[in-house]
């Protein structure tokens, strides 16, 4: 089993609230890769840093459309369509 693979099955969940969602224990806050700490980070990083993300088990991305619209959520969106 490859290494990835052993750290995404060890990934703790939690679930939201009283749906049967669940996401991952650890998120990652995606505020500064378009906005709030300076110029937007660059784009191909973001998508590396979110493929890295996923690649470790986190499905909680903690984003807002006040982050400069659907812009993070596109960086979500490309590493999505590509995840096996």
């Amino acid at each position: 089993m490859r290494a990835m693979e052993r750290e995404r099955e060890k990934m703790q969940k939690r679930k939201l609230g009283n749906s049967n969602l669940e996401v991952s224990a650890l998120g990652l806050g995606c505020m500064g890769m378009s906005f709030g700490y300076g110029p937007p980070a660059d784009k191909q990083e973001m998508i590396s840093l979110i493929r890295a993300a996923v690649e470790r088990g986190l499905t909680f991305f903690d984003t807002a459309e006040v982050y400069g619209p659907f812009t993070n959520e596109g960086f979500g969106r490309t590493n999505l369509r590509r995840s096996p």
